[in-house]
């Protein structure tokens, strides 16, 4: 957490809240969280610069710049707020922006796993965050073709490639469970086992699945919520995860938990046969 759903409407949060504006000043009260450059020079470069745009490739905020681009990783529990100046810092507050409009932007994250890095808008391309990234989970980016690539050479479990960022980007634990599950794949499969039969409905579960999540909001299971504070309603609508040893709503099977790709596996046995 959180996945491609969540940064996506964090997202668009952010944009409705800040677009437009000019970054006065940044205060770093948690230097870990600024992977590159250092402190001063992040602080040095951020400041005079306009927010012109804010995009995501797979996990990551894009905070596109006058100069620069801000790439942003939100980690486990990372989260942007807007508040006024005057509103006090809460302890979990770890990076703040002062922004033109009496406003600061405020990074906060509990456990201090998020990464922000700076870079020339021109070499974003290049940045080791972007440049591995697969495509994106819609329609018009992700092709049969791509996942037929990406499968067709490695034993790893199928769970597995679909955690790789490099396989399709954006796709985390909780979507991995759930496309599965709606594609009938069982999550230990070796990834050269599927047919292309398999593959081009495991697309359609890739696009399908990403696509909803994205639109009721992503999902809560912890403290995820959007830049306006508002909780994600996707998890309503899981079929899988989070559900060990409750009832498969399609065959009435108990739902079973393993580890696979060393994360907590959430799968119907009876649905996702090994043998497929």
């Amino acid at each position: 957490m959180p996945e491609l759903p969540e940064v996506e409407n964090v997202r668009n949060g952010l944009k409705k809240l800040i677009l437009g504006k000019i970054i006065i000043d940044t205060h770093v009260l948690w230097s870990n969280i600024i992977k590159e450059p250092s402190v001063s020079e992040f602080q040095k470069k951020m400041r005079g610069q306009k927010i012109v745009d804010i995009k995501r490739q797979g996990k990551f905020l894009l905070f596109i710049l006058n100069d620069y681009v801000l790439i942003s990783h939100l980690r486990m529990e990372g989260k942007y707020r807007i508040e006024k100046a005057t509103v006090p810092l809460t302890k979990h507050t770890h990076v703040v922006f002062e922004l033109d409009s009496d406003e600061q932007l405020r990074y906060l994250d509990v456990r201090k796993f998020g990464k922000m890095s700076l870079v020339d808008k021109d070499k974003l391309h290049l940045h080791p965050s972007i440049k591995n990234l697969g495509p994106e989970p819609t329609v018009e980016t992700l092709k049969t073709e791509d996942l037929i690539k990406a499968l067709k050479k490695t034993e790893r479990p199928i769970k597995a490639c679909l955690l790789d960022q490099k396989t399709v980007a954006g796709i985390g634990n909780i979507y991995a469970d759930e496309i599965l599950y709606d594609a009938y794949i069982h999550p230990e499969r070796k990834g050269n086992s599927l047919s292309s039969d398999e593959i081009e409905k495991l697309k359609t579960s890739i696009i399908g699945i990403m696509s909803d999540a994205v639109e009721k909001g992503g999902t809560t299971i912890r403290t995820y919520s959007n830049a306006f504070g508002v909780e994600g309603n996707y998890q309503s609508y899981l079929n899988v995860y989070g559900k060990k040893d409750e009832t498969c709503q399609r065959c009435q099977h108990k739902i079973e938990k393993i580890k696979v790709a060393q994360r907590g596996t959430h799968y119907c046995p009876h649905c996702q046969k090994i043998g497929r």
